[in-house]
This record gives C-alpha cells, sequence and structure tokens, in this order.
C-alpha cells in the first residue's frame, strides 16, 4: 500500500476507534456543493463525513469489531463518525435524504451493535439526548414529587384540625 492510503487508513482507524459511532453511506449522485452541505450539517453534530475506499474500509473494520460491514461495502461508499448525539446525526442525515433523494445509508454500527438502514432511520425519529434525559428525569421525579404533594397535604389537615380545636376553645370561652 502507498504511503499515502496507508495515512488515510491510519487516520480513519483513529477516528472511528474514537467514535461513538459509524454510519456507512452510498454517496452516489451527491455533488460537490451537496457533499459540502451535508459536511457542514454533520459538523454542527459534532460528526464527520468522508468518502473512502471499500478496501480501504475493509483495512480496519476487523480491527474495530466491525466485522459485519462487509456484506454492505458495494458501490462508492461515504463513512459518518462521530463523537455526539448519534440520534442528532440520523436526524440530519434523514432530513438531507429527504430533501436531495441521496446518500443512502447502507449499515451502522453503535458502540460495537450493528444496525441495518431501517434501524438507522429509526434512531432518527428518537428524541434528542437532552429532551430523552428530560423526560427520564421526570419519570424518575414523580413518584417523589406525588410523596411530597400527599405529605404537605397531611400537614395541612393536621393544622386544619388544630385550627378546628382552637376555634372551638375560644368559642366555648
Amino acid at each position: 500500500m502507498r504511503p499515502e492510503k496507508k495515512s488515510i487508513v491510519d487516520e480513519m482507524r483513529a477516528e472511528a476507534k474514537d467514535a461513538g459511532f459509524v454510519i456507512l453511506t452510498d454517496y452516489r449522485g451527491l455533488s460537490v456543493a451537496q457533499t459540502e452541505n451535508l459536511r457542514t450539517q454533520l459538523a454542527r453534530v459534532d460528526a464527520r463525513f468522508r468518502v473512502i475506499h471499500n478496501r480501504m474500509f475493509k483495512k480496519f473494520t476487523g480491527e474495530l469489531s466491525l466485522d459485519g460491514f462487509d456484506s454492505a461495502l458495494k458501490g462508492p461508499s461515504a463513512v459518518v463518525t462521530g463523537r455526539g448525539d448519534v440520534a442528532e446525526t440520523a436526524r440530519v442525515l434523514k432530513d438531507f435524504m429527504r430533501a436531495n433523494k441521496m446518500p443512502s445509508v447502507k449499515m451502522a454500527a453503535v458502540e460495537g451493535q450493528l444496525l441495518k438502514a431501517d434501524e438507522v432511520d429509526e434512531l432518527a425519529e428518537l428524541p434528542a439526548k437532552p429532551v430523552m434525559q428530560a423526560i427520564l428525569l421526570g419519570t424518575l421525579a414523580a413518584p417523589m414529587t406525588r410523596l411530597a404533594g400527599v405529605l404537605s397535604q397531611k400537614v395541612a389537615s393536621v393544622l386544619y384540625v388544630l385550627k378546628a380545636v382552637e376555634e372551638k376553645k375560644q368559642t366555648s370561652l
């Protein structure tokens, strides 16, 4: 392998190793302007879009436990990697595909788990990570909120009883 190609493979290996996800796409039909637009949109969600030869991609997939990608390595391929929110990245890709009718997702790996194209579409439907955290926090906090409400009602009812006793004593004097 030529030194410049080895350098590209080494760079992609390091990038994929540090990434929380790897999404393999077919970029066929994208113009240079569309590719730059997609790269800009993905950069906003801490993701990177790179065109790579299939044989170069194969060089490092085995080392990173991405063995299942071999079946998807047909035709031109580009890789989306990132450390950000995979659902947000999938949403950006899906919105871009809806607007431009390309690229298409071939396969993905999220934290070592292989996903098919339709599963990546499902990821795009998930709410953003902060929203999901807020939902979880609300779910966890709901029983405590109810308990606090019940306890404050009990304290209030004791106060009402004491107030009634006080009024009764004042009227009987």
